[in-house]
């Protein structure tokens, strides 16, 4: 796509180049709403929803497999895959069943995306799929040649996906065909952080990378630390995320170079779960059973929590409290100034998938098959 004709695509979604720079301070989703993976383009997992002190189980869907991957909330609808292969739609109010559609085999990870009244996720055959959201209805697929663990991102009408064939692929949202493709060298696990018209991710490959929404051309690199499985989270040109080499990194997006590095003392473990951001905090879990909140200046823990299994779950933030899953079957709301346990529900199936906030109201999927609904 040229740049003029991308930049008409941009103003008539709204997004104009100013609008698509790094604002100061840090994105919410809004009140009503979690569109995809993180909540916001810069994937830092804040709500400007309200959650009840004392959430209550409103309803669960039974699902029957695994649910790995995280919501979509958009317009009373939650949107999540399935290990069945089947996007779900679900109404937010009462759980009951609006739609489904088969995908592939399985849905994994990959996390719906919903945009312009059409619903994006991948599968573990390596496709993309939109649907349409009213009714469920196919729009289009593309084939890659690897699963897909990715979640897709939308700006305008350009999807990003990425794909365990080493790519990051840019879709038309309306029609499904390769606007471009960027090579990497290796899986490309985390979802691309979309801000300033480039989006960001540091990949398996171990290299931080920043790639042009205008031609897919790669504005620049430079090292990861590690092999990363997580989706990076930008806050004021600043890229937060966890590696594989047991580390949160600080990278300055200024002067690609690393501002700070964050490893516990004593507990050396991956990090796989994706940051949140919110009040200079820094947020994410780690398989060392912790959750852990970290200074943005310094990189130093302002505390950590311990689970009593590792977190792959992405926190969500809202009010005061972050939401996290973890593999011993809990849901937790922690306090952000203490780091204690204001709330928790015991599910008794490992919680993977990530929470999505929205309407009062907290959306995750077990991995026995079930999506639970918290008001």
């Amino acid at each position: 796509m040229r740049r003029r004709e991308f930049l008409q695509t941009l103003a008539a979604a709204g997004l104009t180049p100013r609008l698509l720079r790094a604002q100061s301070g840090v994105a919410r989703a809004p009140a009503d709403a979690w569109p995809h993976f993180r909540g916001t383009p810069s994937l830092t997992g804040v709500s400007a929803t309200t959650i009840a002190a004392e959430p209550k189980l409103a309803w669960a869907w039974e699902g029957g497999e695994a649910i790995d991957s995280s919501a979509a909330i958009v317009d009373g609808t939650v949107f999540i895959g399935s290990g069945t292969g089947e996007l779900l739609a679900l109404g937010l109010a009462d759980g009951k069943l609006r739609w489904r559609y088969k995908a592939g085999e399985s849905i994994g990870e990959s996390s719906p995306a919903v945009a312009a009244g059409r619903v994006f996720i991948g599968d573990l055959d390596g496709v993309v799929h939109a649907v349409n959201a009213a009714d469920g209805k196919p729009a289009w697929t593309f084939k890659t040649k690897s699963e897909i663990k990715s979640s897709p991102v939308v700006v305008a009408d350009v999807v990003l996906m990425g794909s365990y064939d080493g790519s990051l692929y840019a879709l038309g949202a309306s029609d499904g065909k390769l606007r471009w493709s960027f090579a990497t060298g290796n899986y490309v696990h985390g979802v691309p952080c979309v801000v300033n018209g480039v989006a960001h991710f540091a990949g398996c490959d171990e290299v931080f990378h920043a790639v042009r929404l205008v031609d897919g051309k790669e504005a620049w690199q430079t090292s990861a630390t590690a092999y990363t499985g997580a989706s990076v989270c930008i806050v004021d040109n600043v890229a937060y995320y966890g590696t594989f080499d047991n580390q949160v990194i600080a990278l300055d997006l200024a002067k690609k170079a690393v501002r700070w590095r964050y490893e516990h003392p004593d507990r050396k473990f991956p990090f796989y779960s994706s940051a949140a951001f919110v009040d200079e905090t820094v947020v994410l879990g780690g398989r060392d059973r912790m959750l852990h909140a970290l200074d943005a200046a310094t990189g130093r823990a302002k505390w950590t929590y311990m689970t009593r299994a590792r977190i792959d779950s992405s926190p969500a933030i809202a009010g005061s409290r972050a939401f996290v899953g973890s593999s011993d079957g809990r849901l937790y709301a922690i306090d952000l100034a203490t780091g204690k346990v204001a709330w928790e529900h015991e599910e008794g199936a490992a919680l993977t998938s990530s929470p999505a906030l929205a309407s009062g109201r907290i959306v995750i999927g077990t991995t026995e098959g079930r999506v639970l609904c918290f008001t």
